[in-house]
């Protein structure tokens, strides 16, 4: 079984990233385990809170999450071209400590995917990603890409993913990514 981890990167109720991971969970991949997580919670970074008090309990909490997860999902928005402060804050808290970012991220397999009102579909927020996940050593994918513009059209009228085209290219995003962790996860075991 493989257990991913999808994290919102929108504390927005009715974010559209938090629905597209709703849509990819129950598409209920056979094998296959999604598990959600939010930001809610998560503190500005502070290194003076770190240093007096240590971790704030729900980044212990998300922490471990992503640790017990064979892959990372992230949805990420898009603000003003770029990842949304809100996850970013997220993900430096979770490599906190320094040296502790090779356990949290260090060769898991990640990939990235959004959904945006506009009409480039999170494209340069995706691309910020990558200098991000690549100093944290986490295996991003890149056997595919999942950019879902003009979002509201794509909803029906209960906040969830309706179209049917947006469906089946997340279904097919979602095994892909699947595939690799499965094949990431049968390397690790062999060597």
């Amino acid at each position: 079984m493989i257990k991913l981890l999808g994290i919102s990167g929108s504390l927005r109720q009715g974010s559209f990233n938090t629905a597209l991971l709703r849509a990819a969970q129950r598409l209920a991949i056979p094998g296959v385990t999604l598990d959600l997580a939010t930001l809610h919670g998560i503190p500005l970074y502070d290194g003076d809170v770190e240093a007096r008090e240590g971790l704030p309990a729900a980044v212990e909490a998300l922490k471990a999450r992503v640790v017990a997860a064979d892959g990372l999902l992230l949805a990420t928005p898009e603000y003003n071209n770029g990842i949304p402060g809100v996850f970013k804050n997220g993900i430096d808290w979770l490599s906190r400590p320094a040296d502790d970012i090779p356990r949290v991220f260090g060769d898991r397999p990640v990939a990235v995917m959004g959904a945006s009102p506009g009409g480039f579909g999170t494209i340069l927020s995706q691309n910020a990603w990558l200098p991000v996940l690549r100093t944290m050593r986490a295996r991003q994918w890149m056997g595919g890409r999942l950019m879902v513009s003009r979002a509201t059209s794509v909803m029906g009228a209960d906040g969830e993913i309706a179209d049917e085209k947006t469906l089946a290219q997340l279904d097919a995003f979602v095994r892909g990514f699947a595939a690799f962790v499965a094949a990431q996860s049968d390397r690790s075991a062999s060597a």
